[in-house]
């Protein structure tokens, strides 16, 4: 009989951490055609272009984050992580752009819509400059950024369903407490956690997007 193969808990932690958002990966891709054809047969214009937005986003940040967590050349991983942190910002982004485009549709929603996007932006170009530097300050970043959304609610109240905004908030409450875990460096597998708790905001954000955005109609 062979030896037992005997991996270290850093290996370890990194298969989870691949494997949990491999597994958001295949339901990223899936999801996204859900939201093109959803979106192609029930929506408009506004619906397709919206949700392609979402769901390229979706697929962007699972895919970073899973090779970035399967690769271990150096130069490979430092291009990776790069690519990982910016598809966090093109996630937050592009969740804000069904909102925005579609039950905001007009002039609030643009207004939401381009400093968003433009954050994202700055957020991008910093990370390519200073990946290694400034996890803290990202981390709240990135939560002030998703939490900006409190600004939409009472717009949204218009026309959006309740339980729909039960559910945005759900998403928010899930991927700030992950921010937490993905913080406690010390505690073991906590990247791995703060993955699950993305994977379960990704999910409450999707059903908003499907169930309660879709069947909101846009005038011009």
């Amino acid at each position: 009989m062979g030896k037992p193969i005997c991996l270290s808990r850093g290996k370890l932690e990194e298969i989870c951490n691949a494997v949990t958002h491999g597994v958001g990966a295949v339901f990223a891709l899936i999801g996204l055609g859900v939201l093109i054809a959803a979106a192609y047969f029930n929506g408009g214009a506004w619906h397709l272009i919206s949700f392609i937005i979402y769901g390229i986003s979706l697929v962007l940040l699972y895919l970073a984050s899973t090779l970035y967590h399967s690769f271990t050349n150096e130069k490979a991983k430092y291009m990776l992580k790069i690519f990982d942190h910016a598809a966090i910002y093109l996630l937050i982004a592009g969740t804000y752009t069904p909102f925005t485009l579609v039950p905001l549709h007009g002039a609030i929603g643009w207004a939401i819509f381009s400093v968003i996007w433009l954050v994202a932006l700055m957020g991008i170009i910093l990370k390519v400059f200073f990946v290694k530097r400034f996890k803290v300050l990202s981390t709240l970043c990135y939560i002030f950024m998703g939490w900006a959304a409190v600004i939409m609610i009472k717009p949204l109240l218009g026309t959006l369903a309740v339980e729909g905004l039960y559910w945005l908030i759900g998403g928010g409450i899930l991927y700030t407490v992950g921010a937490i875990f993905y913080l406690a460096r010390r505690l073991p597998f906590n990247h791995a956690i703060w993955h699950l708790f993305v994977l379960g905001g990704s999910v409450a954000h999707f059903v908003v997007v499907f169930k309660y955005v879709l069947p909101i109609s846009v005038t011009g």
